[in-house]
């Protein structure tokens, strides 16, 4: 036993040297990283332009009833227009788009009701709570009784094979720590609204039926995934929380952020650890059909390495910046709507965070189809300055109305949005009423034909995968090896120190 301690604590010792840091990038491969990510994007490209295909020849043809069901939304045209969709919730699952389409979340599953808003007691749920529900083994498809707020204590542990779905009923998730999904895999959050999310924690929290452990404080995130792979977030409502509203960090991937409304917050979303943590180059990430509204200043997303894919978002407010980055990530912008805010030193939609122009150039910072409003820019760089997107940078701005149709119903089903009336928060005392404003923007010209060249620039879209990173290929695996022969714990494996200074 003393020969392998050894060798670990010497390999760790030369892989947490700065020299190595600065020098090695590990050719890591998450599982459920997409080897292509550029057929994802296409994948998603055919899925919308299907769906607005559709919805257009069932209105040519007359036939209104349909065509009023369809949005041109492929995730919501998947179920919504299924007037029995309570007889039939987990087709949902078969709904996602993008990097986290094959989320399962509970498919297959019993359905879990939850009768019960208590949260009294973290380490031993009640039956009939959502944390009871979300911490069992078994998939479960969760579902609630009826409206109703839950206050938690503490962070709200999900485990794996859950959905988490709040149709037809108005639910609120508040209060300490929020939800947290660490180390865990097909998990679907489904119309919840999640805000006022303080930080908590130095207690114990239980995870499974059979473990129960100690949690240090957390941030205060609305929604933290940490290692979390499979993940789908759809038609959520997301404000006012201490941290970001959703972070993904530690080595997750396979991650699809839709149909959410993001509205009063500064740091609505970071994506990576930080610069040096390396797995996260194989984190992949679909951000489509968002609203981000009223009242939000910056990181819409903040990345770090990676490949983010940002698809018909509507941005109608940021402070500083709406997408910033370090370390080199992938960024591709395809079919958003960009308004700027009226200062004039804050039009750029991107911003390289702490790096030199020298080091950013040959980053993959592309836009394509993207409609800048009031004085907004985007800033490409490496491939996306070259030759197959030039066409980005002429796409004449049409009618705004696609998009408006794309994020109509962005956010929890039936919720509030953005107007002149009060937005309030039933159930909650923390004072989380505000007032908001119409956007009206600019609508360009023309109709809402021509849906091909409005969104993804009139062409298709030629493979530009960011280049391999170079590899220590032996180091590696041998201290993983090392590790697993000292320690059967998988959570201990993917937290161990050596990966955490990666």
């Amino acid at each position: 036993m003393l020969l392998p301690t050894t060798c670990i604590l010497l390999i760790c010792f030369l892989l947490s040297s700065p020299f190595f840091l600065t020098k090695a990038t590990l050719n890591l491969t998450l599982p459920h990283q997409h080897p292509d990510p550029e057929a994802v994007v296409q994948a998603v490209q055919r899925s919308v332009n299907a769906s607005l295909s559709r919805r257009q020849m069932l209105s040519l043809r007359g036939n209104d009833q349909r065509s009023k069901c369809l949005t041109g939304n492929p995730i919501d045209d998947c179920w919504r227009c299924d007037s029995n969709w309570q007889k039939n919730r987990q087709r949902l699952a078969d709904c996602a788009i993008g990097f986290g389409h094959n989320a399962l979340g509970g498919k297959g599953g019993q359905i879990y009701i939850v009768t019960d808003s208590s949260d009294r007691d973290p380490a031993n749920p009640v039956p009939g709570t959502l944390r009871h529900a979300v911490v069992q083994e078994e998939p479960l498809w969760i579902v609630f009784t009826a409206d109703m707020t839950i206050k938690l204590k503490h962070e709200l542990i999900v485990n794996s094979y859950k959905t988490i779905d709040g149709r037809g009923a108005n639910v609120h998730i508040v209060g300490n720590g929020c939800i947290t999904l660490q180390y865990v895999s097909n998990v679907i959050i489904h119309n919840i609204h999640v805000h006022h999310c303080k930080p908590s924690g130095n207690t114990n929290i239980r995870s499974s039926p059979t473990h129960v452990g100690w949690r240090g404080k957390s941030d205060g995130d609305g929604i933290s995934i940490s290692g979390g792979r499979l993940i789908w977030i759809d038609h959520c409502s997301l404000s006012y929380c201490t941290d970001g509203l959703i972070d993904a960090i530690m080595g997750s991937t396979g991650i699809t952020i839709s149909n959410n409304y993001f509205s009063h917050h500064n740091d609505v979303m970071l994506l990576g650890h930080n610069d040096r943590y390396a797995l996260d180059s194989g984190m992949q990430i679909t951000i489509a059909f968002n609203h981000f509204g009223e009242a939000l200043v910056q990181r819409m997303p903040r990345c770090r390495r990676g490949y983010i894919h940002v698809v018909n978002n509507d941005f109608t407010q940021w402070e500083m910046y709406a997408i910033g980055g370090s370390a080199n990530p992938t960024i591709n912008s395809q079919g958003n709507r960009y308004n700027a805010p009226p200062d004039q030193n804050a039009k750029e939609v991107t911003k390289r965070v702490e790096t030199d122009e020298s080091e950013w150039t040959d980053w993959n910072w592309r836009t394509e189809g993207d409609i800048m409003v009031n004085g907004a820019f985007f800033v490409p760089s490496g491939a996306g300055l070259s030759a197959q997107y030039a066409m980005a940078s002429s796409v004449e701005p049409k009618a705004a109305g696609l998009i408006d149709q794309l994020t109509i119903n962005a956010g929890v089903l039936g919720g509030p949005r953005e107007s002149s009336q009060s937005i309030s928060y039933p159930g909650y005392n923390g004072g989380g009423a505000s007032t908001g404003t119409t956007y009206t923007g600019n609508s360009g010209s023309g109709g809402d034909g021509d849906y091909f060249g409005m969104i993804f620039g009139g062409g298709a879209m030629a493979a530009a995968p960011p280049a391999a990173p170079s590899s220590t290929s032996i180091i590696l695996p041998l201290v993983i090896i090392l590790i697993w022969h000292t320690t059967t714990d998988l959570h201990l494996l993917l937290s161990f120190p050596l990966l955490l200074a990666l």
